[in-house]
């Protein structure tokens, strides 16, 4: 019987080792970051904290191509090959200004288009003499203007976009080119 005991006693010791080993080895793994370029990183697997510049009200260092740099925090348990940490630098798009804002540009638009004073600030020298000359086309162009400005299709003459709050009303146009595919509704006569 004592030899029955002394074998249960070692069985039982020898498979609470083996546990020990595998749980360690499940532990030790576990906690070793994956390496993996964190450019390719998928969605929820960093985190990018931009910093908004209280003038642009677009994110800091955004350039003439709509690109900023911000650093980013890739997830728990995954480190960047390029940095040896958890930190990568990540191009987020953005909208470059160069200062027009506007509220200025509908507020000129509104009391001042029929001068041209809306098309000198924004950059628009011949069309703002032309709008001078003819008191605002009789105030025709005027009333265009302001349509044109209040729904956003007519900018700065650089290029630029008009400094508006961050999460303001930004009205970005739809555009149909040779890439865009329009997908065939039913209702559409076969050609």
């Amino acid at each position: 019987m004592s030899n029955v005991f002394l074998k249960f006693v070692t069985v039982s010791y020898v498979f609470s080792r083996i546990l020990q080993v595998v749980t360690s080895e499940i532990l030790n793994t576990s906690t070793s970051a994956f390496e993996t370029n964190c450019s390719s990183l998928q969605m929820g697997q960093y985190l990018c904290n931009p910093e908004i510049d209280p003038l642009t009200q677009q994110l800091k260092g955004c350039s003439r191509n709509n690109i900023a740099n911000t650093i980013c925090i890739a997830a728990e348990g995954i480190q960047c090959i390029d940095s040896g940490n958890n930190t990568f630098l990540k191009e987020i798009p953005c909208l470059w200004t160069n200062g027009y804002s506007f509220e200025t540009s509908l507020l000129l638009s509104v009391f001042l288009g029929m001068f041209g004073a809306d098309r000198f600030y924004l950059g628009y020298p011949a069309i703002g003499l032309f709008k001078l000359c003819t008191l605002g086309c009789m105030f025709l162009g005027q009333i265009l203007d302001i349509i044109l400005i209040a729904t956003q299709s007519i900018g700065p003459a650089d290029g630029s976009h008009y400094v508006i709050n961050y999460f303001g009303p930004k009205s970005i146009p739809l555009k149909l080119d040779n890439d865009t595919y329009r997908m065939p509704q039913i209702d559409w006569p076969e050609l």
